[in-house]
């Protein structure tokens, strides 16, 4: 019995599909099926139902499934102990955010700062929707993903807010709007805004606060990166609602009004699974994030 037939069996009964199975491992297909035939020959049992449209659990595989998941944490766990005695760390992390994080928290530096101090982990980074990414990670795609924090966090998955800032109304200066030192969001009622595209968590805020406020928000651009939007309204095409800093950061073409009644915030957040330390690569990416963290708010 091999541990890498051990890992296939986990992930066929995962996936539910030997085709998922083998896109989630990066390896072809009929690898995944041959292992698994001379793990069932080994065991005398068949482990999996292959007669229906998707793959299921026969008895004994179920009986199977959390010994396996076991033997693989326990090797590890065993690879994790001698890594860290030595100093080591080896493995891969898949990283996966929505398009806003990079800008609205410095994911470059972090991930250029976990890759010096941890340089024989491989680091990949893939961009997609919150409800994607959250999707991705809990089948193992991803081992830790940025998210908004609007969106509904399955159980299984712990979060930690990385970024959390008002939403202004930036306005170019020549702007007649310009003028206010704060203003309610129903002043926006009849102007082009500038927004989050709807795969954005702060697109929603924006939705929800205008039908508070009693009106359908006049969309007239959106776009995923914040610095778009903050230059698209500096060349005076219409009101951008973003993070204040990204009207702070443009004093001479851009100005940020403060958005009351009702007041909006934007956030970003990363996720794991709550057993993600079974992966000492992702244990040893959500450790740095903690401590990144600590520091950014001391």
């Amino acid at each position: 019995m091999e541990m890498r037939q051990l890992e296939y069996f986990i992930a066929v009964a995962e996936e539910r599909s030997f085709t998922k199975a083998a896109a989630r491992l990066h390896v072809a297909q009929p690898g995944v099926s041959t292992q698994i035939r001379r793990l069932e020959r080994e065991l005398k049992q068949k482990l999996l139902d292959r007669t229906g449209r998707t793959v299921l659990l026969t008895e004994v595989g179920a009986a199977v499934l959390p010994y396996a998941r076991a033997a693989l944490a326990a090797v590890a766990g065993v690879r994790q102990a001698v890594d860290e005695h030595t100093g080591l760390l080896r493995g891969r992390v898949s990283v996966g955010m929505v398009a806003s994080s990079a800008s609205a928290y410095d994911l470059p530096r972090l991930l250029a700062d976990f890759h010096r101090e941890h340089p024989a982990i491989e680091i990949t980074l893939s961009e997609s929707t919150s409800d994607h990414l959250l999707t991705a990670l809990r089948a193992g795609t991803f081992d830790a993903v940025a998210i908004s924090p609007s969106t509904t966090v399955p159980s299984g998955v712990e979060t930690l807010t990385v970024a959390d800032e008002p939403l202004v109304a930036a306005v170019n200066p020549d702007h007649p709007l310009a003028g206010h030192s704060r203003l309610r969001l129903a002043d926006l009622r009849d102007e082009p805004l500038i927004v989050f595209h709807e795969s954005v968590g702060a697109r929603t805020t924006v939705e929800e606060a205008c039908a508070e406020a009693g009106f359908p928000p006049r969309i007239a651009f959106e776009a995923s990166d914040p610095n778009l939007l903050a230059e698209l309204a500096a060349k005076g095409l219409g009101v951008a609602i973003l993070p204040a800093p990204f009207a702070v950061m443009r004093p001479t073409t851009l100005r940020g009004i403060p958005l009351t009644d009702p007041p909006m915030r934007g956030s970003i957040a990363f996720a794991w699974r709550e057993n993600g330390s079974a992966n000492p690569a992702a244990s040893a990416l959500i450790r740095h994030l903690q401590r990144a963290m600590r520091v950014d708010v001391e």
